[in-house]
């Protein structure tokens, strides 16, 4: 391990907790060396664990071992959700374990709270493909209050929900984002709520641009400046609504339908079932049920990447995870097969340059418009009939989905 590296943000992440570990309730009087609190309240409990655990922070070791074990986690719930998708060949797997420093780095040496959320999400999305979806919806919530970039993948949620319940049926659901919000921010909430809102769940902050991965090719002025910030945000707008109209959205009809109770719906647009959605998603490309689930998600989250308004570079583990496959959840031929391999490499290479340069920051940009690219082209609905194959028995909706 390398103490100076380590110590940084790990150091601060302690700091933070440290105050409300002695009573401290007012969330604007929580900072560090590296600045104020700016993460919500589920990450202020994680890391008190992890603080009482390593003797007050001082025991960076057993914090780099516990971090270990939460890598390989990890990557148990991942492997778990690509072999329900089974679109990814095996050999994909090596470059997601073994090839990126980056990745290594950010979870084992420098101990960020970003894979502890996205630890909890793909917890979350293996309870979706499970149709345990209130429970999901829960373990979304607390990956949230870990820190906001999970609000990503919230579009493609969004719509999954309103095609498997309707508006009225996913209302329950969204209490329970919301609850568990209010629950674990409650005793700052009582102190300072305007505080405790303010500090974590601060959407207008400013990044620092010598910190930037993506943007490095613009001039600084630019990169701050906030006519800029509203035009990535109606590019991301722009994008959620097109793929949300042409992609996710499988059925002919409108999809405002998808606000209707899923039983009064016509027979074209059935509920989104196990058995409904074979049918439903052959229309648009070859991707089984859980593979479908899958892509709204991690296509929803990717958009959100390609927008964003700075990446650094622990934020590389917002989407390296989904990288194969959205890569590989399009018809593959043979001979494409480098190509994606290739592009996997160059996004490494680009992550693992530092400070970043003109070229990566550009290089980076192509690798994902080449991604979006394929994800739109190679998801374009095809001309198929639209008459739902019979069921031997009707589908009735399962007690673990309420």
């Amino acid at each position: 391990r390398r103490p100076a590296d380590t110590e940084i943000d790990w150091k601060a992440y302690m700091q933070e907790v440290e105050g409300f570990a002695n009573g401290t309730l007012d969330y604007t009087q929580l900072k560090g060396d590296t600045g104020p609190l700016v993460y919500p309240a589920g990450f202020v409990y994680i890391f008190l664990g992890l603080y009482h655990a390593t003797g007050r922070g001082s025991d960076i070791r057993l914090a780099q071992y516990l971090f270990a074990g939460l890598y390989l986690l990890n990557l148990l719930l991942v492997f778990r959700i690509y072999c329900r998708t089974n679109k990814v060949p095996p050999y994909v797997f090596f470059f997601m374990c073994c090839a990126s420093y980056r990745i290594h780095s950010i979870f084992v040496l420098r101990l960020f709270n970003d894979p502890v959320a996205m630890a909890i999400l793909f917890l979350a999305i293996n309870l979706f493909l499970e149709e345990r979806w209130s429970w999901g919806c829960l373990l979304f919530s607390l990956a949230v209050s870990v820190k906001m970039n999970i609000l990503l993948f919230a579009p493609g949620l969004l719509f999954l929900l309103l095609q498997r319940f309707g508006l009225l049926g996913c209302i329950p659901k969204l209490c329970i984002c919301a609850l568990l919000q209010v629950v674990l921010g409650l005793p700052f909430l009582l102190v300072n709520p305007m505080g405790y809102l303010t500090r974590s769940f601060d959407l207008g902050r400013q990044f620092q641009f010598k910190w930037t991965v993506n943007w490095r090719f613009l001039p600084e002025e630019i990169f701050q400046n906030r006519v800029f910030h509203a035009a990535l945000l109606l590019a991301h707008l722009a994008g959620l609504g097109l793929f949300a109209l042409h992609r996710w959205h499988s059925s002919k009809e409108n999809i405002l339908t998808l606000l209707k109770d899923p039983a009064k719906r016509k027979p074209t647009s059935p509920r989104l079932t196990v058995n409904n959605i074979l049918w439903q998603v052959s229309c648009v490309c070859p991707l089984n049920a859980s593979a479908w689930i899958v892509f709204i998600l991690f296509s929803s989250n990717f958009l959100g990447v390609c927008c964003s308004r700075s990446l650094h570079y622990q934020f590389y583990v917002w989407y390296f995870h989904t990288l194969p496959y959205l890569l590989w959840c399009t018809p593959t031929t043979k001979l494409a097969h480098m190509p994606k391999v290739l592009l996997l490499g160059v996004i490494e290479l680009c992550w693992n340059t530092y400070p970043s340069t003109v070229c990566s920051s550009l290089s980076l940009h192509i690798c994902h418009g080449l991604i979006l690219l394929q994800l739109w082209y190679g998801t374009a609905p095809t001309p198929v009939s639209h008459t739902p194959p019979p069921s031997k028995k009707p589908t009735a909706m399962s007690k673990k989905a309420q």
